[in-house]
């Protein structure tokens, strides 16, 4: 499978099979403007929500999904892991003072363990939507369970952390195309009104040919990167979900968890995949027990044409941090997101100078949030019927991610198509996971877990 080119995206419309983009208008007036009912398909207005996955980042999906005017969401099933923290969640969510009432999750409909995600689809009707939060290790599993029962589906990213698990999501894409399923991705820059805007004036010219791009992810490490003192009395396997962006099984390690937006901004932005990725890395930081991930990596990726992406990521206290994602044209640099996901703060420069008295055209402020956007589009798209399918792209987005994480790793140069055909399937049996399972990766007689070598394993941590 080769990379695909993006068809040049308008914020007013959607696309069939990738859904690089969707209309950002309210759901009530496109629906008006389409003459369509927003009818539930069982016959009622309202949709309902099983959420999976119960950690932060579910919650704020959930807060995102409630907060569609005219949506009429309704959580009512939840499912973890671990009980503790889908407790905690439900109760948060119930005290939310704007979204409390929409939160009906009793005793029985909270489900526990590594099938729960099973009973909460259950309680849902076709037509429904099932929201993905988990490890990304689960993704495809789910995503096939929510096919099977015929609910709509959003994943939060990354949707895959190799090449056979990103193969399985594209796979599994056809068959919700062919149910007639939406599917939505938690790469919310996708869905943002002022990135939209640059991509506009990008495609029009007005940087000139677009001969570069750079970005950057340094800061303080959010995670602990020592899993000192171990697991303890906790089963290995359900220590290791918990301490997920530890391990690549489970989510792709921290690079793939963390980088993936801004490398899709530059893709979408190029209207292309990169064919290659030449990465180093490595470690300054030692623990006591190393865990899977580098903290420092350096990537440069390469476009069909030639054209360069330098991006580097860097998690070190102490050290000069920065974030963002950036262009040069023939006519001027650009900048596509600055110091947050939002806002983005994209702008046109008159040249290659980056300061406030060079520039050609701004972002209107303040910008619309772009975690809201996305379910705007995705439950638009629910109640019109129409065409919104974003697994694929959010397979290779994953796809092209992992690959220059395992170019790092590995040491050597990694194309496309190597990432996708790669030997090692680091999700393999996910799916059959229960409580006694054994732990995809284990630590040696001395504590040890298995880490990165670059030169010494055929894959990441293994031959």
């Amino acid at each position: 499978m080769k990379p695909s080119a993006f068809p040049r995206l308008s914020r007013r419309g959607f696309l069939g099979q990738t859904a690089g983009h969707s209309a950002a208008v309210t759901l009530g007036s496109r629906l008006a403007s389409a003459g369509l009912s927003s009818a539930h398909a069982a016959g009622d207005d309202e949709l309902r929500v099983a959420v999976i996955g119960c950690g932060g980042r579910g919650t704020g999906a959930t807060i995102d999904a409630l907060s569609v005017p005219g949506g009429n969401l309704k959580v009512v099933a939840m499912a973890d892991v671990f009980p503790e923290r889908l407790s905690i969640k439900r109760q948060s969510l119930v005290a939310q003072p704007r979204y409390g009432d929409r939160i009906d999750v009793p005793e029985e409909r909270s489900f526990v363990g590594f099938d729960a995600y099973k009973q909460a689809i259950d309680c849902l009707r076709p037509g429904d939507i099932a929201l993905f939060a988990t490890p990304p290790a689960f993704r495809a599993a789910h995503f096939a369970y929510a096919i099977e029962k015929g609910v709509h589906t959003f994943m939060e990213k990354p949707v895959a952390v190799d090449g056979a698990s990103a193969k399985r999501i594209i796979e599994l894409a056809k068959q919700a195309d062919d149910k007639s399923l939406k599917v939505g991705v938690g790469l919310m820059c996708r869905h943002c009104d002022r990135r939209q805007e640059l991509k506009d004036r990008l495609d029009a010219g007005e940087a000139g040919d677009l001969i570069a791009f750079r970005g950057y992810r340094n800061q303080r490490p959010f995670h602990n990167l020592d899993l000192f003192p171990g697991p303890g009395e906790m089963p290995e396997l359900l220590w290791q979900v918990r301490r997920f962006h530890n391990f690549l099984w489970a989510s792709g390690g921290i690079f793939s968890d963390y980088c993936i937006h801004h490398i899709d901004e530059v893709c979408w932005m190029k209207g292309a995949w990169p064919v290659t990725a030449e990465a180093i890395g490595g470690r300054q930081f030692e623990g006591r027990i190393n865990d899977q991930n580098f903290d420092n990596y350096a990537i440069e990726y390469t476009f069909a044409d030639g054209t360069k992406f330098f991006y580097q990521s860097r998690l070190m206290k102490d050290c000069h941090q920065q974030f963002g994602v950036f262009g040069q044209g023939s006519k001027g640099a650009f900048t596509i997101s600055d110091r947050g996901h939002s806002p983005a703060r994209s702008t046109i420069y008159k040249s290659q100078r980056l300061a406030a008295d060079n520039v050609l055209w701004t972002a209107e402020q303040p910008e619309p949030n772009p975690y809201r956007r996305e379910w705007e589009d995705f439950v638009a798209a629910i109640r019109s019927g129409e065409p919104y399918n974003e697994a694929v792209r959010g397979a290779e987005a994953s796809l092209v991610t992992a690959m220059g994480r395992i170019s790092a790793h590995v040491g050597r140069p990694l194309t496309y198509q190597e990432a996708l055909d790669w030997g090692d399937d680091l999700t393999a049996g996910v799916a059959e996971f229960t409580a006694d399972s054994p732990a995809p990766v284990l630590a040696d007689a001395e504590g040890k877990y298995p880490v990165p070598y670059p030169g010494k394993y055929r894959f990441e941590y293994r031959s």
